[in-house]
């Protein structure tokens, strides 16, 4: 089964209230937590994501597509960064996330199925 886990938070605000040790060490915990993903086969893509600030949102208006600088949500945290994973099954994705957690303080996790419902 493959799941998506989300990682969400706020690049500057980690910045000024994380300590550079404290930066350091979750670095150092990505990659090694990527390295185990890779090494038992569950790993299938991670990356992290640049700073909201450059992000644009896409809608339409009118039947026209508009273009606005930052991101949809009007929030302090925004996804930072996700893994997806193809893992036996829930326990185990959810087993990761724990893992994750306590560097993000919040994340999400999402199965992504192999196709749409069946209907």
């Amino acid at each position: 089964m493959k799941y998506m886990l989300m990682m969400f938070g706020d690049g500057a605000t980690m910045m000024e209230q994380r300590s550079p040790e404290w930066v350091t060490e979750m670095i150092a915990f990505m990659g090694g937590f990527n390295a185990e993903l890779e090494k038992s086969g569950e790993f299938v893509h991670a990356y992290g994501l640049a700073d909201p600030s450059s992000a644009k949102t896409v809608s339409l208006a009118g039947g026209q597509v508009v273009v606005t600088d930052g991101p949809f949500a009007e929030a302090k945290e925004s996804l930072a960064g996700f893994w997806i994973f193809d893992v036996a099954d829930e326990k185990r994705a959810v087993e990761l996330a724990g893992e994750v957690v306590v560097w993000a303080e919040r994340v999400e996790l999402r199965e992504v199925p192999d196709g749409p419902p069946e209907q």
